[in-house]
């Protein structure tokens, strides 16, 4: 009992303390049963949400290292091949590409009327070259070349020879057509070996045909005409060779651009016949191309009226004289021997030299200044012959 009461006497000591630190005392009984019961596996007296179940994704193979390709450079296209150099056969009266072979083929030279009452001129347009020349009375008279005749439609009017359009068929070993021609002129074919066919004889009357309304608007004399359908038949019917002899060569060179290096400008110039005959040139820029005029009125083809174009231009200076004792006053026109002129083309013209040898089958020589050979532009050629003391004057 005695200890009872020492311990209650202890307790009754320090119950101030012990009501002071109750409070706290309380927390800590608290906190050793939480803990405690925790430690028993006990569940919690407040419930926790269900844990979130998260999958894991499989596992994947380990990383194959790529090696990513090098920049490569940028792939530049090639350059196209250029168009191989054409090599086929061409027109040799234009350098111009055909499909059919002509080099050893004779061409054509067909006499055509110029007189103002005669036009329109038909098939002129389609020539390869032009020869325009004097003939008596101060008018002109054209020798159309062509190599070929298939496409050209009707030609003429068909006119009579004189002996230096002879001279200047037979430097290209040309069959001729005309119709009649000056005394001159019937001897030089009768007397040279040049195939001739002649519009008056009734031999050749398959060649040739008078046409209805120029009969009847224009006359007899301008009324005959051929075709490029009937030249072509009738030189297969009259058995004409239309090769040239083994051996024969060309005198004229071509070049895609004939434009002189060194000339003077040409945009526009006037070809003084006589008094009465001037041909005029105005160049279009636009084709390379000179278009020509006569008689105040464009050059035009009565087929289809397109007005005459060419790409060079050759003025031949030479002798011009009248015959002694020709009634007719017909002329001596010099095609052989040596002579000045000019040479136009791309809007430029250069003074030239020409020459031709006296056997009559020479073909014309043309020359620069320097000598060297002269180059023509592919395409269609009109050549003047003039007398000597006739001038051009260019723009």
């Amino acid at each position: 009992m005695d200890s009872n009461n020492g311990i209650l006497q202890k307790l009754k000591r320090y119950l101030p303390q012990i009501k002071k630190y109750a409070p706290l005392a309380l927390v800590v009984v608290v906190l050793v049963v939480t803990f405690a019961t925790c430690g028993r596996g006990e569940a919690p007296t407040l419930e926790d949400p269900e844990p979130t179940t998260i999958e894991s994704p499989p596992p994947s193979e380990p990383p194959v290292d790529i090696e990513s390709p090098a920049p490569s450079e940028p792939q530049i296209d090639p350059e196209p091949d250029p168009d191989p150099e054409y090599t086929g056969p061409f027109n040799p009266l234009t350098g111009l590409p055909t499909e059919t072979d002509f080099t050893n083929i004779r061409p054509l030279a067909i006499m055509i009327n110029n007189s103002y009452d005669s036009l329109p001129q038909l098939g002129v347009s389609k020539a390869d070259i032009i020869y325009e020349l004097l003939v008596e009375g101060g008018i002109t008279r054209m020798l159309a070349l062509y190599q070929d005749v298939n496409d050209v439609g009707n030609i003429g009017s068909v006119r009579s020879a004189r002996h230096y359009y002879v001279d200047i068929a037979q430097s290209y070993d040309a069959v001729y057509l005309y119709a009649g021609g000056s005394p001159q002129a019937n001897t030089a074919l009768a007397s040279r070996n040049i195939t001739h066919l002649d519009g008056n004889l009734y031999t050749y009357i398959d060649i040739y045909f008078r046409d209805t309304q120029r009969l009847n608007t224009l006359g007899y004399e301008h009324s005959l005409l051929t075709s490029g359908t009937r030249i072509a038949l009738g030189l297969v019917s009259h058995n004409i060779a239309m090769e040239h002899a083994e051996g024969y060569q060309r005198a004229l060179s071509f070049a895609e651009d004939g434009t002189p290096q060194d000339g003077e400008p040409a945009l526009g110039f006037d070809v003084r016949f006589s008094s009465y005959k001037t041909t005029s040139f105005n160049y279009d820029d636009s084709d390379g191309l000179y278009y020509l005029r006569q008689y105040g009125n464009p050059y035009r083809d009565g087929n289809d009226s397109v007005q005459l174009s060419v790409t060079n231009v050759l003025i031949l200076k030479t002798m011009v004289s009248h015959i002694p004792n020709d009634s007719e006053g017909r002329l001596n026109v010099t095609t052989t021997g040596s002579g000045t002129g000019y040479y136009v083309n791309g809007g430029k013209y250069i003074e030239i030299e020409w020459s031709r040898e006296d056997d009559y089958t020479s073909q014309f020589i043309y020359t620069l200044p320097d000598g060297s050979e002269l180059i023509l532009g592919q395409g269609q050629t009109y050549i003047c012959i003039i007398p000597n003391e006739y001038d051009v004057s260019f723009e």
